[in-house]
């Protein structure tokens, strides 16, 4: 009898005007929380939230380039364990639409495409172009197989999975939404397909017999009404109901106020219209370590660490205002939303020691590099040569006289330039020029990779380190040395047995410095840096982030989960300044703050 019913259950099917879930009318009240962004001691309480705000479906997505950081090494364990993040969704009485790419946008590196796939000199990303479809294969014999248990007909909690992500703002390849298709299709997944694009993408962003979904956040542009258009007598679905928006180093937080009455009417008018609605994002969380994506519609900018996206759940899990209204808003019959997280600013904590940059390069993985030319980052021979994916690599050579030292655009995304260990100027997208002294020296270019394009035309263009000659009054230079600094968490561990300086004696920059938190209880906190410069956070070994002083973010979140009762340690990179304490606060702060809905901005997820 059970085996009847299992296999008579009847997925979500969008036959007419509104979507039916085993033959009767329902309605996708949905989120967007990423199990990526999210500690996994805290996935429950965030999943309790969104169910107690009255939602009903929980949308992810899957980074490919954390599941397969290496070619052919696939990581489905603690933190990116999908199929126990699912399996818990169901288990709490929420419905999943899955968002597996194998491109997701996201503000995510490289839209979540692995780093390795820019070794092939011809790759096309997102289209039929052998070297891309092979590798998305691959990946998916691997990834869908853990899928497929998890669907509605098989008893789990997925009732619908998307086709790609958006590529209608993106179509270089009429082939290859039908792939993408057709390799999940071929591996089992048999719920209900779905697309979602913004307004212009609509028109060539669709794949036959897969149901059309659209991303916004007013209703004044029409978006609704083009997507009803081109489906009639189809379900009507806002797969993206932008809640807020990301932020960009270097300029103010984006905010979108929920008392504004325009957020309030566009969710009344969706919700007393029927229309299914997925918000984006319900809870952003955080895109720890290097993983941060990046805007270039012309001007390339990286995004911050902190994907709080002025989300109805902040950074850190709390409630607020844009939470209280959509509950009322929703009025569905619902749980207690759970308690909230105690936080607390632990005593201010005094650096002890420092390392120079110069003396943890024989901590870095592999063995230099020397190349007549420099070598981008992912073409590196480290890392089994998958390349280097993230963080820094020092380029080294010697120079014989002076002048004018023009990168020529070559470096991405921001480089600073020693001589003979002395910083002279930095080298970035806006400044490309940094004059040299006269004589015999060593010039050296740390070259920061700060974040991959997620979207976009310039998404095809995406190497990083040095990509290409610099030049020393018109001449290329030659004989390059290379470091890779990807700083994961075995070099930080190496770098904990050298010979570590206190820091009573002045500091030569780069540097990392150490210092112990000690804690009683563990308990959430936010790491800020005042009057330092620019570097990365490290606690325990884990990767916290980016800091930068220019903000708007002013402190990272550092979850309670992540530190342990006794000692605690604290490394931070710092590339230009240090001051001898870090701080920390109870609460996320920004400097100026400003409205995304008044702003004119293009579509960007």
């Amino acid at each position: 009898y059970c085996l009847h019913r299992m296999s008579a259950r009847q997925g979500l099917r969008a036959d007419s005007t509104h979507f039916t879930l085993d033959g009767a009318p329902f309605r996708i009240l949905g989120g967007s929380i990423h199990y990526f962004r999210v500690p996994r001691a805290y996935w429950r309480d965030r999943l309790l939230k969104l169910k107690a705000c009255g939602l009903n479906t929980l949308t992810t997505y899957v980074p490919w380039n954390l599941h397969e950081p290496e070619r052919g090494v696939y990581l489905f364990q603690e933190e990116l364990d999908l199929e126990a993040y699912i399996r818990l969704a169901g288990e709490l009485g929420l419905w999943v639409i899955l968002r597996p790419g194998p491109y997701i946008c996201a503000e995510w590196d490289l839209g979540g495409l692995p780093s390795w796939l820019l070794q092939d000199k011809k790759m096309k990303l997102r289209t039929s172009y052998s070297g891309f479809t092979s590798a998305v294969n691959s990946y998916f014999d691997k990834l869908i197989p853990r899928i497929t248990p998890l669907q509605y007909k098989n008893g789990g909690p997925i009732i619908a999975v998307q086709v790609e992500n958006e590529y209608g703002s993106y179509a270089k390849d009429e082939r290859y939404m039908s792939f993408i298709k057709e390799a999940l299709l071929s591996r089992g997944i048999s719920e209900l397909l779905l697309t979602s694009d913004n307004n212009d993408g609509l028109k060539c962003g669709g794949v036959d017999g897969v149901l059309q979904t659209v991303n916004l956040q007013k209703l004044t542009f029409g978006d609704v009404q083009h997507l009803a258009e081109l489906q009639p007598q189809k379900p009507l679905m806002v797969m993206e109901y932008w809640s807020g928006w990301f932020d960009v180093w270097g300029e103010p937080h984006h905010v979108f106020p929920a008392d504004t009455d325009e957020q309030t009417r566009s969710l009344r008018e969706l919700l007393d219209r029927g229309i299914s609605i997925n918000f984006y994002m319900f809870h952003g969380g955080t895109s720890f370590g290097f993983m941060n994506g990046a805007v270039d519609l012309g001007t390339y900018k990286p995004q911050t660490s902190s994907y709080d996206y002025d989300a109805p759940l902040t950074e850190s899990g709390d409630y607020t205002t844009k939470y209280h209204l959509l509950r009322s808003l929703l009025n569905e019959p619902i749980s207690e939303p759970p308690a909230v997280q105690s936080r607390r600013a632990y005593e201010p904590l005094a650096v002890t020691h420092y390392i120079s940059l110069w003396e943890s390069l024989q901590c870095a993985e592999t063995v230099r590099t020397v190349a007549d030319d420099p070598v981008n980052m992912e073409c590196l021979p480290t890392n089994h040569n998958n390349g280097q994916s993230y963080g820094y690599t020092l380029y080294q050579t010697d120079i014989y006289s002076g002048g004018d030292l023009n990168s020529r655009n070559h470096v991405r995304d921001r480089a600073l330039v020693f001589i003979d260990r002395e910083l002279i100027g930095v080298l970035d997208y806006r400044t490309q020029k940094v004059k040299i002294s006269q004589s015999k020296r060593t010039l050296s270019l740390l070259v920061e990779n700060c974040g991959r394009v997620n979207y976009g035309p310039a998404l095809d263009n995406q190497q990083k380190g040095l990509v290409g000659d610099i030049t020393l009054d018109n001449v290329p230079l030659k004989k390059f040395t290379m470091h890779c600094l990807d700083m994961k968490t075995s070099f930080i561990n190496r770098l904990q047995s050298q010979k570590w300086t206190s820091v009573g004696t002045k500091p030569t920059y780069p540097a990392f410095f150490r210092g112990s938190l000690v804690v009683d209880q563990p308990t959430d906190t936010f790491l800020k840096l005042p009057n330092w410069s620019k570097g990365v956070v490290f606690v325990n070994g884990q990767n916290l982030g980016r800091h930068w002083s220019v903000g708007p973010q002013k402190a990272l979140y550092l979850p309670g989960p992540w530190l342990r009762s006794g000692d605690n340690e604290i490394v931070v990179f710092e590339e230009l300044k240090a001051a001898e304490t870090v701080h920390f606060a109870e609460n996320l702060e920004y400097g100026k703050t400003v409205d995304v809905s008044t702003q004119l901005f293009c579509t960007l997820i």
